[in-house]
């Protein structure tokens, strides 16, 4: 039995990454972002998702990639996820790729650091690869977006309070 799925590309440098798309929530055009004082570096900072507070990452450097100037109306990928909602920082908006499982490719052995453990592996399309990315590997690690519950310094407020 063959199975397909769709997957959503996009750009960040030179390359090319799809992430399923059952797990992309929405696109964004550029939102207002507000920085965060000693967030890891990957964290560009936190984007309000009406009303979800939602942690927005740059995906060149959590990818490792060498360091360039996202264009001023870069893009986000919003995913899904157990823990809320996070926001990944891309070059451009791809297309919606169909793939069929069989014809991912494994990652070459010599492919080596952090981004090797975020990646599926590697489609073939006719001018260029596809490099594939486990969205779960993607926001491993992250803080969460945030939710109903409190922090030791700001207790939640309770539905009557609001």
């Amino acid at each position: 039995m063959i199975t397909l799925r769709q997957l959503c590309s996009f750009h960040v440098g030179e390359h090319l990454f799809g992430l399923d798309i059952e797990r992309v929530q929405e696109i964004l055009l550029p939102p207002p972002l507000t920085r965060v004082p000693g967030a890891p570096p990957e964290v560009a900072g936190l984007l309000n998702l009406r009303g979800q507070i939602v942690p927005a990452i740059d995906l060149r450097r959590r990818l490792d990639l060498p360091e360039g100037t996202a264009p001023a109306d870069a893009p986000h990928v919003v995913l899904r996820g157990d823990d809320g909602a996070v926001s990944l920082r891309v070059d451009a908006i791809g297309d919606i790729l169909p793939l069929e499982d069989a014809a991912l490719a494994p990652l070459p052995d010599n492919l080596r650091g952090s981004l090797r453990t975020m990646l599926l592996g590697v489609h073939a399309l006719p001018d260029r690869l596809l490099l594939v990315l486990s969205a779960d590997a993607v926001v491993d690690g992250l803080p969460p977006a945030s939710g109903p519950s409190a922090s030791p310094s700001f207790p939640a407020l309770s539905q009557e309070s609001r």
